[in-house]
């Protein structure tokens, strides 16, 4: 049997994934940190470079240090969306934690075209009954109920409890 070594830049992603899930939030940082320091040698449109800097941004993100990952988020969605395409469902992800990163702030005429985008990602992908899809009508209202906007966030949340019901009713717990 022939074992193979991991790369330098695997080994920083699954250790700062794990001091992520520790919490420990400064050594996943310095680890994760190092993966988009090696991932800049794979070139400007690596997915894992992509990846690197998504995850870095997904981060700073939770440490509201926003303005660092708003500039990886966005680096990182232009390098994803050139390998895989606008539509493609890998997109939705990390286009959520932007509209986060811009609802964290109440810039949500930022947020709001990012929040449309991932639902009709999913609803083109998934199907308009998928539970992603639930997830974010649920997230959409959210934001419309932050903008005031109560009457369409009500309708948005009716269309997730349908979903939801529906996808309970078929794949029922056992």
């Amino acid at each position: 049997m022939i074992f193979f070594r991991r790369g330098s830049w695997e080994n920083y992603v699954i250790a700062g994934g794990k001091a992520h899930d520790k919490g420990n939030y400064p050594e996943a940082e310095k680890h994760i940190a190092a993966a988009v320091k090696e991932a800049e040698g794979f070139g400007p449109q690596d997915p894992r470079l992509a990846a690197s800097l998504l995850g870095l941004g997904e981060l700073y993100l939770h440490r509201r240090r926003y303005a660092e990952a708003e500039s990886l988020l966005k680096r990182g969605l232009a390098i994803r969306e050139k390998a895989l395409g606008p539509e493609h469902p890998d997109m939705a992800g990390s286009l959520n934690n932007l509209a986060a990163l811009y609802d964290d702030q109440g810039k949500y005429a930022e947020a709001e075209p990012l929040v449309k985008r991932v639902l009709a990602i999913f609803e083109n992908a998934l199907g308009p009954e998928h539970p992603d899809v639930a997830a974010s009508l649920e997230n959409y209202a959210a934001l419309l109920r932050e903008t005031g906007r109560s009457a369409e966030a009500a309708k948005m949340e009716a269309r997730a409890e349908a979903i939801r019901a529906k996808h309970a009713k078929e794949n029922p717990a056992k």
